[in-house]
């Protein structure tokens, strides 16, 4: 009976044994099952770490690249405006120096024509004239035509001494002037005026005898008579007053001279 329990004990003990033999092959491959996850998770960490940061680095780098291109953007705007603003710079002097220059050409051509101006004026001074006088056309030289322009103007003034001078010189220097017969008219009222009566009968006779259809010719009659009757010698003004009726009956001088006839007593 003991026997059969120890027995029975024993294959107890073996089965026991046999089944802790069998079990811990299963126990310590489901711990290496574990190890060997928890390394892949940590290598697969390890590389999306790894993954991530390369990321990132790249991530920074393209937005280092971008943040250079956009200095670079801005800078170069930034020089482009600078060339814009020196165009308009230069564009607003070009503007200037255009309108000083237009100035400056405008300028030089007024000072141009003037100039023009200045030398046909003294060209025509130089050079023959076609002018009328008491109703007769005729050429004259420059000089003149200043000569006989100053006596008259001289005799505007009502310098009778410094128009009678000017005109005696004019008829020496220009005998054969188209102003002859005017100067002689003239040349007798500036004698009248300064009461050289007898010197305005010669020059009025003159105008009469040299040229009797000149316009001033019944003019200078009535002077002659004029002077006459200042001389006192009233005989002979009457004597030119009925000569002046016969030569001009139609004329002004002779209506006037008419006149005169009555008071000359």
């Amino acid at each position: 009976m003991l026997t059969t329990t120890r027995s029975a004990r024993l294959i107890a003990a073996l089965a026991l044994c046999t089944a802790g033999a069998l079990a811990a092959p299963a126990a310590r491959a489901g711990i290496f099952d574990d190890d060997e996850a928890r390394r892949a998770i940590v290598d697969l960490r390890q590389k999306l770490e790894q993954s991530n940061e390369q990321a990132r680095a790249r991530q920074n780098e393209q937005m280092k690249a971008l943040a250079e291109q956009v200095d670079q953007l801005k800078r170069g705007m930034l020089e482009l405006n600078n060339q814009l603003e020196q165009m308009r710079s230069d564009s607003a002097k070009l503007r200037g120096q255009n309108e000083e220059l237009t100035r400056a050409v405008a300028e030089v051509q007024r000072k141009q024509k003037d100039i023009q101006t200045g030398v046909d004026d003294r060209m025509r001074r130089f050079e023959p004239q076609k002018i009328s006088v008491d109703g007769k056309e005729f050429t004259v030289e420059a000089d003149e035509k200043r000569q006989y322009d100053e006596a008259m103007d001289a005799l505007r003034k009502s310098d009778y001494a410094g128009t009678a001078s000017a005109l005696s010189a004019f008829r020496k220097r220009w005998p054969a002037s188209g102003y002859n017969e005017s100067a002689l008219f003239w040349l007798g009222n500036a004698q009248y005026g300064l009461r050289q009566y007898k010197e305005a009968i010669g020059s009025f006779r003159t105008l009469v005898t040299s040229s009797p259809q000149h316009p001033k010719a019944p003019e200078a009659l009535l002077a002659i008579a004029n002077c006459q009757a200042e001389l006192k010698d009233t005989k002979t003004a009457r004597r030119t007053i009925d000569e002046l009726m016969k030569a001009y009956p139609g004329s002004e001088a002779a209506q006037a001279g008419k006149e005169r006839l009555a008071s000359l007593k």
